[in-house]
């Protein structure tokens, strides 16, 4: 699913097209999204205009008016900004259009229908689904080895699914997971509360250089995913484990291995990792 690195680069690439204009309109050809699209939706935004982009952990927040309009592209969506001219046709999974003020439109495509398009009231995007969100990783500077520590203690789940955990820290999905744990040298299915102190300082600095090194390629490519201007992104292709299982390490040349965790691919080096 599009992680940090894929909607920052979505919000990055929507804002020049969205920001200071105002929604004509809004067609909705299916409500059905993970959480139903609201009924009112049209009369609630139509006449507002988009004063910013913002984005928390993976999900997008048009800031109108009078409140806020949040997104999220799901398992395989895409929010993508499109000229007047350059409109192409219909496909079977464009769920949403929005119709801008300079004729601009803005078209969410969600294939499995597991994203989100929401209204939140009031001057701030306050929501049960951002409430219980963890730092962002890029920005907030209490995302620091001793939190770490310190919110791992007693936990037996492994450290990938714990730096996965959105309540922990946001935005690090299974790609740049497997990544992090890679540089940082650490086996991913080792227990979250045996990782010292040390290490986590470590696993930090890594986390954050990863997600950066991600946005300057534009994300990654897997599936469905393109930015909002339809480019691919390119992480993925100068990843050390991800989607490498058998090649080489690219550091030690011992064959990357493969294991499922919580029923995602985790790929990692024996001889790297400990």
């Amino acid at each position: 699913m599009p992680e940090l690195p894929e909607v920052e680069t979505t919000r990055l690439g929507l804002l020049p097209h969205a920001a200071g204009r105002k929604i004509v309109t809004i067609i909705v050809r299916d409500y059905r999204l993970r959480w139903p699209i609201p009924a009112n939706i049209a009369a609630t935004i139509e006449g507002q205009t988009i004063t910013d982009i913002r984005r928390r952990g993976k999900y997008l927040l048009f800031a109108l008016e009078n409140g806020f309009l949040l997104s999220h592209l799901g398992m395989s969506g895409t929010l993508r900004a499109y000229q007047q001219a350059e409109v192409p046709a219909l496909a079977k999974h464009d769920h949403v259009d929005i119709v801008l003020s300079d004729g601009t439109l803005l078209r969410y495509a969600d294939p499995r229908r597991f994203g989100a398009l929401l209204w939140i009231a009031g001057a701030q995007p306050q929501h049960p689904l951002l409430d219980s969100l963890g730092p962002e990783p890029l920005t907030d500077t209490g995302f620091n080895g001793d939190y770490l520590f310190d919110k791992s203690r007693k936990k037996t789940q492994s450290i990938k699914q714990f730096i996965m955990d959105g309540h922990v820290v946001v935005g690090v999905g299974n790609i740049y997971a497997s990544e992090s744990l890679f540089r940082a040298g650490i086996h991913p299915a080792r227990q979250a509360g045996r990782v010292s102190r040390a290490r986590y300082a470590r696993l930090v600095v890594v986390v954050c250089e990863t997600l950066r090194d991600a946005l300057a390629a534009g994300g990654s490519s897997l599936r469905d995913y393109v930015g909002a201007d339809g480019d691919d992104g390119y992480f993925q292709i100068n990843a050390f484990a991800y989607g490498r299982e058998g090649e080489p390490c690219r550091v030690c040349a011992q064959p990357i291995m493969q294991i499922r965790q919580g029923q995602r691919a985790t790929f990692f080096c024996k001889k790297c990792q400990k």
